[in-house]
């Protein structure tokens, strides 16, 4: 499949891609767009994705799957109207413009809109050999030497699993006001998870990672034998782990993923359409001090080659840098064209949708607290008893109240500020908003995650990026298993 990089005329090339010409676009807009209407968009989509998993020692699925289709949307006031086909005709095209301009209620005559082409605003990851095309031999052999790998790394590591996902999606996107935009969106993502035995006991370990790069960067510099001693080193210390203590304590996250729980806690409510809605903690709170002056937070899908990094939105907006809380205060929301506009904002760029059978909506990017002024050293010294948590499974949040629970896989005691044994079973417990204002020391370190996070949202689901310096914070809730 070609890229970008090898397509000397791009416009050419994505409507190729869907065997479309310029008067069908501009007779499918202008059969959306109405009188009443404030906006109408078509999204075309073609996605091919494969996906391989091991366990036992064995490769036990590999699976290719194709898809291609198109969604066209009418938006007149605070109506929206959606229709979609996975048959990508004139006629089928046609229809879906109608029918979503009747959902609306958004009554016309069918007008041509003239479209022109544009390029994105970015070019993140076009690559010379994009993870699709790499032979499936190669594949399967990197999942069958994970495995040999994590054996290896400790007999007590008894099973091993591991999945790899591959995807190249090409989009093209054309608004009302004539503008056509395309893209191709690699993507691979490995994710591996070990468990480890002991006399009687069992517990598992997990890491991995991707991006919107080449396959290769998996097996540079021997990056997934590093994600493969994270999972087994996890499991093993979890063997030995000890019960949690209970209370209200001081807790220290450490830097890069547990940025999820920025995302989950604080990073949903910053969504336009929750404000818009009122029903989100920070609703009608711009400019207000919302959290510690040390947290500065910012969503931004411009960072070459990760993996919720995007050339543009699924609205055609290119993505960009927004500055959400600036040394705690709220400056802003992130959002897609029907919230900006209603709430009287700029879209930001972060319109996603899953699929061309979706909607988009306001969704997070790469979103991650900028670092601080102290070492994580001098952070840890400067707790006498806490609780380190160095990554996070899974976490329920209320957007409404900001209230969450969050499930520690890898965490550690603080003693004396120093960083001692593992404990298991540990669950933070608090409120975004207010977990943020308790924030008394922010690190250095600022990390990304590695490329894993996949965000899910009214049962759609997109890829993600989370980030954190390692940070302090005090006086919060630590459900745990000791009496």
């Amino acid at each position: 499949m070609p890229t970008p990089a090898s397509v000397p005329e791009p416009k050419r090339f994505f409507l190729d891609r869907f065997a479309l010409d310029e008067h069908v676009l501009e007779d499918t807009i202008g059969s959306a767009i109405a009188r009443k209407a404030d906006f109408a968009d078509l999204y075309f989509e073609f996605r091919i994705s494969e996906g391989f998993s091991l366990e036992e020692g064995i490769v036990k699925k590999a699976a290719k799957n194709i898809s291609q289709g198109a969604g066209v949307r009418v938006v007149a006031g605070d109506k929206t109207g959606c229709a979609h086909s996975d048959d990508v005709t004139v006629d089928a095209l046609r229809l879906a413009s109608q029918t979503a301009r009747a959902i609306a209620d958004a009554g016309g005559t069918d007008q041509p809109v003239a479209v022109r082409p544009a390029r994105p605003a970015h070019d993140l990851y076009t690559l010379p050999r994009p993870p699709l095309e790499v032979d499936l031999a190669d594949k399967i052999a990197l999942l069958s030497q994970i495995d040999v790998a994590a054996r290896r790394h400790d007999p007590r590591i008894t099973n091993v699993m591991a999945s790899l996902a591959v995807e190249q999606k090409i989009i093209l996107i054309v608004t009302s006001a004539g503008v056509v935009v395309g893209d191709v969106q690699p993507l691979v993502r490995l994710s591996l998870t070990c468990i480890a035995e002991e006399q009687g006991k069992r517990q598992h370990g997990t890491a991995g990672g991707g991006g919107r790069v080449e396959f290769d960067f998996l097996t540079e510099d021997d990056r997934y034998l590093r994600w493969v001693r994270t999972a087994a080193d996890q499991a093993l210390r979890n063997l030995h782990a000890v019960e949690t203590p209970a209370g209200t304590m001081t807790v220290v996250l450490g830097p890069g993923w547990p940025g999820v729980l920025l995302h989950e806690a604080v990073g949903h409510g910053l969504e336009g359409d929750f404000n818009r809605k009122k029903v989100s903690a920070f609703t009608d709170r711009i400019g207000q001090l919302v959290a510690s002056p040390l947290c500065t937070v910012v969503d931004d899908g411009t960072i070459a080659n990760r993996r919720g990094s995007l050339n543009c939105d699924d609205e055609g907006t290119p993505t960009g840098r927004t500055v959400l809380i600036e040394k705690g205060i709220l400056r802003g929301y992130l959002q897609d064209r029907l919230n900006a506009r209603l709430m009287g904002m700029p879209a930001t760029g972060n319109g996603r949708r899953e699929s061309f059978g979706h909607m988009p909506m306001p969704r997070m990017t790469n979103t991650f607290m900028l670092s601080g002024e102290s070492t994580p050293d001098e952070i840890i010294r400067s707790v006498p008893k806490g609780l380190y948590a160095a990554s996070f499974g899974g976490g329920q949040v209320d957007i409404t109240s900001g209230k969450f629970v969050f499930s520690a896989t890898e965490a550690y005691l603080i003693e004396d500020g120093k960083i001692t044994a593992p404990v298991k079973d540990a669950t933070l417990i608090g409120n975004g908003p207010d977990a943020l204002t308790r924030v008394s020391m922010v690190g250095n370190d600022l990390a990304l995650d590695e490329g894993i996070g996949t965000c899910g949202k009214d049962g759609q689901s997109v890829p993600v990026g989370v980030g954190l310096p390692t940070i302090r914070i005090d006086a919060m809730t630590v459900g745990g298993t000791q009496a």
